[in-house]
């Protein structure tokens, strides 16, 4: 039970109510005792009055007036001047004299607590004030064992009655508890369970109905995390299924440009100057196409193939993909521009970074097209020591906000109707693979500006 959440409020509602109690405890004890001794001074006072009555009493009935009050003698001071006024054998010497009329709160708590550590029965001296003015003081003698006994009694009774409300007030707490927060998270719990055991099931997603804001609110996190797991496993259900689909259909695409690679090879033997020009760039996407199906299939099996690094002639892989997007027919004149240093080397996969920038290149080319105005693309590149850089910016008409969070997630980051999303994320991952990233470092109505950064690291030229 002390492992559960209302057993240990119901512990911990009954500890702090009993502390709660002994600090009422502490002033009360006190009060207890200043009213114990002020009645005995009334009662001393009641029984003097018989004396100012008939100033000869008999000894019995002197004896049996102190008795009822509870005292040994009885001293009235009336107009300055002090008289006993009762009194019998006092069995001891007196042991100490307390006067109530000035006494502070700290002064009677620690009279009082002393009292309850002292169990011997003493002869002590109370002086108070007499009731309705009745004189100038009082005073008694009394002894201390009734006293305390009476204490006693009083803190048992008070001890007892705290400890009856504390297990009362414990118990409605622990009920309300196991009503109110216990039951909502026990259902919290059983409709995780429940998700845990078929996540895939959007009947399991629990549904908020918590009065609680508190748990409301826990509820509605959970919702909100159950409802984007359930999507991102469907979304991984249609990814595998399309994974499937596509190593495919790269198989027999494959087997097709193979086929088309025989030819091409015949194609280069002809007389005509333009084909024999066209003919290499044909070959060489070509062969780059069987390269991405055979990638493709082995993507299939596991992750992106590692880079092969060499030396790369930057100016002339950025020329190949210039030559290769301005074959691309088009209604909207796109410039591309080539503003690599020539003769600048870098090192790294030379198909791979051929992939990062076409990737990059073809969607700034295709938005600028989407317009139907005229604009242009730049590649650019610089070495800055520990690592190169290559941009590409276009005068286009950048991205929407919509765009920024998901640009290099796989199907969700296109922008272009009829884009599958891939083409950022492959980007990504294979600059990744070099060590590097892909950013978008501006965009806006005057187009937008992506930057490659490729570490040269261990491998600097």
């Amino acid at each position: 039970m002390l492992n559960s959440l209302s057993g240990r409020f119901l512990v911990l509602t009954i500890v702090f109510v009993m502390l709660a109690e002994i600090l009422i405890f502490v002033p009360s004890i006190s009060r207890f005792r200043l009213d114990y001794l002020a009645e005995r001074l009334e009662r001393a006072q009641i029984a003097s009055l018989v004396l100012l009555a008939d100033d000869m009493l008999e000894t019995d009935l002197e004896s049996e007036l102190l008795q009822n009050a509870g005292v040994y003698n009885v001293v009235l001071r009336r107009d300055e001047v002090r008289q006993l006024m009762l009194s019998s054998p006092i069995p001891q010497p007196i042991a100490g004299t307390y006067d109530l009329r000035m006494a502070s709160a700290v002064t009677l708590i620690g009279d009082a607590f002393r009292q309850l550590a002292s169990p011997a029965n003493r002869i002590i001296r109370v002086i108070g004030a007499p009731v309705r003015d009745a004189g100038l003081l009082i005073e008694i003698t009394i002894e201390t064992a009734p006293l305390r006994m009476a204490m006693i009694d009083y803190g048992v009774r008070v001890l007892l009655l705290s400890a009856v409300i504390s297990i009362f007030t414990a118990l409605l707490l622990f009920a309300a508890v196991r009503v109110f927060l216990v039951r909502p998270i026990k259902g919290v719990v059983g409709y995780m369970q429940r998700y845990a055991a078929a996540p895939e099931d959007a009947r399991g997603i629990i549904q908020p109905n918590a009065g609680v804001i508190e748990l409301r609110e826990a509820e509605e996190a959970l919702q909100k995390l159950q409802t984007e797991l359930t999507q991102a496993l469907r979304q991984r259900e249609r990814l595998a299924q399309l994974g499937g689909a596509v190593a495919k259909i790269s198989h027999d695409l494959r087997n097709i440009l193979t086929s088309a690679q025989l030819f091409t090879d015949r194609i280069e033997m002809s007389e005509d100057p333009l084909v024999r020009r066209l003919a290499p760039k044909l070959v060489n996407s070509i062969t780059r196409a069987v390269s991405l199906c055979e990638g493709t299939l082995a993507f299939g099996r596991a992750e992106e193939p590692a880079p092969t690094f060499s030396h790369v002639a930057l100016c002339e892989l950025v020329e190949d993909i210039v030559e290769s997007e301005l074959l691309a027919p088009a209604e909207v004149a796109v410039d591309l521009v080539n503003a690599v240093p020539k003769g600048m080397m870098i090192r790294g996969d030379s198909e791979q970074l051929f992939r990062v920038v076409m990737n990059l290149v073809r969607n700034a080319r295709q938005a600028i097209v989407a317009t139907g105005k005229t604009g242009s693309v730049t590649i650019a590149a610089r070495d800055d020591g520990d690592a190169w850089w290559i941009t590409v910016s276009d005068t286009g008409p950048g991205l929407p906000k919509r765009a920024h969070e998901n640009l290099f997630t796989p199907f969700q980051g296109s922008v272009r109707k009829g884009g599958s999303g891939l083409g950022l994320a492959i980007a990504a991952e294979l600059t990744k693979g070099h060590g590097g990233s892909v950013t978008l470092s501006e965009t806006g109505p005057e187009g937008s500006r992506f930057e490659i950064h490729l570490p040269k690291g261990d491998g600097t030229l």
